[in-house]
C-alpha cells in the first residue's frame, strides 16, 4: 500500500520536475530561436543592401529580388536595413543575378502553342562585414517557378511578373534563413 504522506508526494513531484528539466537540457534538438544569427556577429546592427547587379538580359529582376530581400530582412530581423551602398553600415549584402531563363514547359495539344513556361533564375549573394570579412556567401542559388501563358489576347493577363514576385520571395526567405540559421 502506498502512503499519501505530503512530504513524500512533494519529494516525488520535485524529483520528477528535476528529472524533466535535466532531460530537456540534455535532449536539445538543435533548435534555436528564429532570427538568432550564427554567421553574423552581434556587433552587426546595420546592413546595407544595395540594388543587386545583373548579368541577365531581363527587365527589373535585380530590383524585384533586392526589394524582396530588404523586405524579408525587415520582417525577420532586428537589423536596420538601408539600401544606400555608400551608407556607413556594419555589413553589406550584395547580390548578382547570374542568369534568367524562361523556357516552354507545356504545350496546348490543339493549337500547338505554349501553355506554360518555366522561369529559372540563378544568383549569388555575399555578406561582408565592415572590415571585409566574409560573413555569408552562396555562389549558386537557383530558383524555378512555373507560370501559365494566356492565348486569349482579349483577356490577357501577364503571369510572368507574379511568377517573378513568387521567385523573389522564395529567394529572399532562403537567403535570410541561410544567413541567420547556418543552413
Amino acid at each position: 500500500m502506498h502512503s499519501c504522506n505530503p512530504k513524500t508526494v512533494l519529494r516525488d513531484c520535485l524529483s520528477l520536475v528535476l528529472l524533466a528539466a535535466v532531460t530537456a537540457l540534455f535532449a536539445g534538438c538543435g533548435y534555436h530561436t528564429a532570427g538568432a544569427a550564427t554567421h553574423i556577429p552581434v556587433s552587426v546592427r546595420t546592413i546595407s543592401v544595395p540594388v543587386f547587379a545583373t548579368r541577365a538580359q531581363s527587365y527589373r529582376t535585380e530590383m524585384v529580388f533586392t526589394q524582396a530581400v530588404v523586405r524579408e530582412l525587415n520582417i525577420r530581423t532586428r537589423y536596420r536595413v538601408v539600401t544606400d551602398k555608400a551608407a556607413e553600415t556594419d555589413a553589406v549584402l550584395s547580390g548578382t543575378i547570374l542568369n534568367e531563363s524562361s523556357v516552354p514547359l507545356t504545350y496546348d495539344s490543339t493549337t500547338g502553342q505554349t501553355s506554360s513556361y518555366l522561369v529559372t533564375i540563378t544568383a549569388k549573394v555575399l555578406l561582408t562585414a565592415h572590415d571585409g570579412r566574409v560573413l555569408y556567401r552562396n555562389d549558386a542559388l537557383a530558383f524555378r517557378e512555373q507560370y501559365q501563358s494566356t492565348q486569349d489576347l482579349g483577356g490577357f493577363i501577364r503571369e510572368d511578373q507574379p511568377a517573378l514576385q513568387r521567385l523573389a520571395k522564395d529567394f529572399a526567405q532562403t537567403v535570410v534563413s541561410d544567413m541567420l540559421e547556418s543552413f
